[in-house]
This record gives structure tokens, sequence and C-alpha cells, in this order.
């Protein structure tokens, strides 16, 4: 599995690319293999507001529907529309074709909360251990 180090990750499996006062965010390849093969994706609308930990969407797979949760506050800025016709490309590309959206950032520090690429790592490995 790929966790860019340049992205920052939520512990409910959404990553975070930080552009000036902007958040861009998706899910990540481990959400988007245990997941199994993406069907739909419920998107926010522009223009939401977010609050960090809420709940801003959903992804529907085969084996399951599954909320999306925001990593940070925010106004929504911009939403992946390609989703919506080729929803696929969260598992294909889910660090640049499969972002769902950017949020103009309330409080950058709320970046903070978030984990490095190898804390992420660590975090999903110790849960597949458990899952054995």
């Amino acid at each position: 599995m790929d966790f860019p180090d340049e992205l920052k990750y939520s512990k409910e499996h959404v990553w975070v690319r930080v552009e000036g006062d902007r958040a861009v965010m998706g899910i990540t390849d481990y959400a988007q293999e245990s997941l199994g093969t993406i069907r739909a994706v419920e998107l926010p609308s522009v223009g939401d507001e977010l609050e960090q930990d809420d709940s801003f969407g959903s992804v529907e797979a085969r084996k399951c529907l599954a909320e999306l949760y925001a990593p940070v506050s925010g106004t929504v800025l911009e939403v992946n529309e390609e989703l919506d016709a080729a929803p696929e490309m969260l598992n294909d590309d889910p660090y640049d074709g499969g972002w769902i959206a950017v949020v103009d950032l309330d409080d950058p520090e709320e970046l903070k909360s978030l984990l490095s690429a190898e804390d992420y790592a660590e975090a999903v490995s110790l849960a597949d251990e458990e899952d054995e």
C-alpha cells in the first residue's frame, strides 16, 4: 500500500493535501483496498460547511456503505464531479484522480491532529493485526 509522505491522514482513512489555505481530501489506499470495488460516491456540495470529524459524504462499495468524516473544518470549494460517473477512480488512483473535495481551511491548527504517513501506516498495520 502507498501512503505518500507529503499528505496528512485521519484515523478515519481520509487523506489531506495542503495547498496554501486549501485542503484537498480523498480516501486512502488502505480504505479503498479494504472496501473493495467502489460503486458510488455521495459527494458534499460546493458551499457546504464541514466540521472536523463530521460526516461529509459516503462511499458505496461491494462490501458496505462507508461514511466519510472530515479531517478538517472548512467550506467546500470544489468537488470531484468525475466520481459520479467513474467512482472506480477511488480504487484506481486514490491520491490524484480520486480526490473527493477541496475545502478552504477554517483552522490550520486542526492539521496538527492528523497523522503523518509513517504514523498512519503504523496505525493501519496494528488494526490489521488485531483483525487477524
